[in-house]
């Protein structure tokens, strides 16, 4: 058996950072559900024209639906979405993990090539001393983004939920299942929690002062007036890099939010395109959407893989060199 995955088995990072997600993803997705009932009226008062214009709206709504409360608690469909998913990968972890042998077989088979697989791709790009303190992190959010984004294009399962009976049949007006990264509140989740990863592997490989010398400290060699100089350019660079890190969670955020709602307001189109060819026209899309859940999911993680070796590369270079 592989020493890493023994290492992960024997270590519950999965299961601790998919619940983490959970946990992040519930509540800012609770705040958005509490902060649009806690303005019923504004809508209203709109006038019926905004109304009528709702109502006729197609396709996928932008704000994730509330379905129910519990204990007072607002419950989403992206919510329930993101609780299955999660749900979903701690069950199929634990059975994996639960008998383990030294000739894989089965699940321990397929989740040993998906670790190992992962592992090596992230030392090609952040090298073998920073892939062991972050590994547990980018893994977990590369397996969750896709476990969601393709849990959310099962097909039917937006024609599951509350609603009402109208003369041409029954009208879904509440769904029960929304993809889980098409929720703004979960996508930013995911990206305040690597914020603050972020900020810890760089104060303990670095330092604060360190980190701070990293950010507006001048490079190179020089005396005299060009230190000077080179003193001031830096410092204005450092101002602009930091403005640029406080809107990395918001470019992360948003970039998988739009591709995810975009392609699944698609599959919602060619539905509704041609009446009578509904159960045929998304087909294609549907496979072209599951290669874009792993795209997506990719992208983020790399990204976020490339954010920390930025900040940590210097550190990880002298510690190679002095070994």
């Amino acid at each position: 058996m592989p020493p890493r995955l023994l290492k992960l088995s024997n270590r519950p990072s999965l299961l601790v950072m998919i619940l983490l997600i959970m946990v992040s993803a519930t509540w800012t997705t609770a705040l958005g559900a509490e902060s649009v009932s806690s303005t019923p009226d504004i809508a209203v008062d709109h006038g019926a024209a905004v109304t009528n214009t709702e109502k006729d709206e197609k396709g996928l709504p932008q704000k994730a639906v509330e379905i129910g409360r519990v204990f007072g608690f607002p419950i989403t469909n992206s919510m329930l979405v993101s609780w299955i998913a999660a749900l979903g990968l701690i069950v199929f972890a634990q059975l994996a993990t639960r008998k383990m042998q030294q000739v894989p077989r089965g699940a321990q088979n397929f989740l040993e090539w998906l670790v190992e697989s992962l592992y090596g791709f992230l030392e090609g790009i952040l090298g073998p001393h920073l892939v062991k303190r972050t590994f547990w992190f980018f893994a977990t959010v590369f397996i969750f983004i896709l476990c969601a984004n393709w849990v959310g294009l099962i097909p039917g399962a937006g024609a599951i939920g509350w609603g009402h009976v109208t003369p041409h049949g029954f009208n879904i007006d509440r769904p029960w299942f929304r993809g889980a990264n098409a929720d703004v509140n979960m996508t930013l989740a995911m990206a305040l929690i690597f914020f603050a990863c972020w900020i810890y592997w760089a104060l303990r490989e670095l330092g604060p002062i360190g980190f701070l010398k990293e950010q507006f400290a001048p490079k190179g060699e020089s005396t005299g007036l060009l230190r000077i100089v080179m003193t001031v350019v830096f410092f204005a660079v450092g101002c602009l890099e930091v403005i640029s890190i406080l809107f990395r969670p918001v470019s992360l955020s948003f970039r998988l939010y739009g591709n995810t709602f975009a392609g699944e307001n698609m599959l919602e189109t060619m539905v509704h395109l041609v009446p009578g060819f509904g159960w045929l026209l998304p087909v294609p899309f549907y496979f072209l959407e599951l290669l874009v859940g792993v795209i997506q999911a990719l992208v983020f993680m790399l990204l976020t893989a490339v954010f920390t070796l930025l900040i940590c590369q210097t550190h990880g270079e002298k510690t190679e060199s002095a070994h």
